[in-house]
C-alpha cells in the first residue's frame, strides 16, 4: 500500500496549487482521505478530510474557503485544490486515508491502521 502524495512548489502569495494523493495497492475511494500539513517547529495540522461514502468534507478554519477537497476514483486519486494561498500555508503537506474530523469540530486525527503518504513541500513566498 502507498500514497503518492505530489503537487507541491514554489507559489507567489495569492495563487494556486493542486496536490495530487494517488494511491498504489489500495481502492481510496474505500476510504476517508485526509490532508494534513506540518511547518517547521509546529505540531501536524489537520487541513481537509473527505469521506469514503457520501463525500462529506470538513475544512479546519485556516483554510475554510480558499481550499477544495475531492476525489477521482477513476483515478484512484484525491486533490486539494488550493487558491488564495498565503505565506502561513507554506508546509509539508501529507496525505493519509482513516482521517476523521473530531467531534468537538476542532481538528481532524488519523485511525488507528491508516495509511500516509510522503510529503510534497509547499512554499508560499514572493
Amino acid at each position: 500500500v502507498q500514497l503518492q502524495a505530489s503537487g507541491g512548489g514554489l507559489v507567489q502569495p495569492g495563487g494556486s496549487l493542486r496536490l495530487s494523493c494517488a494511491g498504489s495497492g489500495v481502492t481510496l475511494d474505500y476510504f476517508s482521505i485526509g490532508w494534513f500539513r506540518q511547518a517547521p517547529g509546529k505540531e501536524r495540522e489537520g487541513v481537509s478530510c473527505i469521506s469514503s461514502t457520501i463525500d462529506t468534507t470538513y475544512y479546519s478554519d485556516s483554510v475554510k474557503g480558499r481550499f477544495t477537497i475531492s476525489r477521482d476514483g477513476g483515478k484512484n486519486t484525491v486533490y486539494l485544490q488550493m487558491s488564495s494561498l498565503k505565506p502561513e500555508d507554506t508546509a509539508v503537506y501529507y496525505c493519509a486515508t482513516h482521517c476523521f474530523p473530531y467531534a468537538s469540530g476542532a481538528g481532524m486525527g488519523v485511525r488507528q491502521g491508516g495509511y500516509w503518504g510522503q510529503g510534497t513541500q509547499v512554499t508560499v513566498s514572493s
